[in-house]
């Protein structure tokens, strides 16, 4: 025999309902007859099977332990990859090095492997994330960056970081940094590039333009370049607007597509350079610049965290691209 109160979170449920999902070895036909029976009673009393629970009913079960027994929850996250390079990790927050290849989230594609349901798979498997308890949160992306693009992507592990970090990410108080490979050597060597981006769905590319329409969104997009060898340039770029496919289009309006991007520069350019495939753009480092109270967050402000392996940078200075 066993007894369990009702919380407040199982309270509203019918008793039927309520049984099925806690004790789900035990079948349904057999669990009806028991409610009939008395042998499951609500408060020591004999309960209709549509009985509404309220907080703190006993109920008691007079049943075989067999259907007791736990039976251990199946979640899809435990079938995303295992590889997860963290650029650093706290009680509140984690920042994950995502590679090129895997989305930022889920899609009607790929529902398995990405950057969020390895992010829980690792928290799973330490112990820090338990989907089976009452009301838990789940660990959520603050930003998301392009499948082909790798860098720095920030996951909340709690309710307040994630309710924090959305809000200085739209205060702008969360900076991130990209380093690229752009063929060509801009006319100036830092700057800011304004426009107007509109998104073509059917093509699933963004066009830029010097004027605005109804459907395009203003855009800014800061860069700086380190340095310019053998007709590409290595630019560092912040982005003071996040819009879709932004960095990237923005190098191509200026006539200096990135290195191996063949959406929106050429087969024929990528080819002088040896036929890359692979864009060469990172999201490689993140700044916290607080301009308000931050809660738990606090001890973040002034920090920032970096990738120091970007896979093309030593490549580019040593000549090698």
């Amino acid at each position: 025999m066993r007894e369990f109160y009702i919380n407040k979170n199982d309270a509203g449920q019918r008793l039927d309902k309520y049984i099925t999902k806690s004790f789900p070895l035990l079948p349904q036909a057999l669990m009806y007859k028991y409610i009939r029976s008395k042998r499951i009673k609500v408060n020591n009393k004999r309960s209709e099977i549509s009985y509404r629970l309220k907080e703190n009913d006993l109920v008691s079960l007079y049943i075989n332990d067999e259907f007791f027994e736990a039976v251990k929850p199946k979640y899809d996250f435990l079938n995303a990859g295992k590889n997860i390079k963290i650029v650093y990790e706290d009680d509140n927050i984690l920042l994950m090095d995502k590679p090129a290849g895997i989305l930022s989230h889920p899609d009607e594609d790929n529902y398995t492997d990405t950057a969020i349901t390895r992010i829980k798979r690792y928290l799973y498997e330490k112990g820090e994330y338990k989907p089976e308890g009452e009301m838990s949160f789940a660990p959520a992306l603050v930003n998301r960056i392009d499948r082909n693009t790798c860098g720095i992507i920030i996951a909340a592990k709690n309710a307040e970081s994630l309710r924090i970090l959305n809000e200085k990410l739209k205060n702008r108080e969360l900076h991130k940094l990209y380093l690229c490979v752009v063929i060509g050597k801009l006319k100036k060597s830092e700057g800011i590039i304004k426009g107007y981006l509109e998104k073509n769905e059917k093509q699933n590319k963004v066009y830029i333009s010097e004027k605005s329409t109804d459907k395009s969104k203003e855009i800014a997009t800061k860069y700086h370049v380190l340095g310019h060898k053998n007709g590409l340039s290595l630019v560092e770029v912040e982005l003071l607007t996040g819009r879709t496919h932004q960095i990237r289009a923005s190098f191509s309006h200026l006539g200096t597509p990135l290195l191996g991007d063949g959406k929106y520069g050429t087969n024929a350019q990528n080819k002088q350079f040896g036929g890359y495939k692979k864009q060469f753009l990172y999201s490689y480092k993140l700044a916290f610049d607080f301009e308000t109270e931050a809660g738990i967050l606090d001890y973040l402000n002034g920090k920032s965290f970096e990738v120091e392996d970007v896979w093309f940078k030593e490549a580019f200075y040593n000549s090698e691209i």
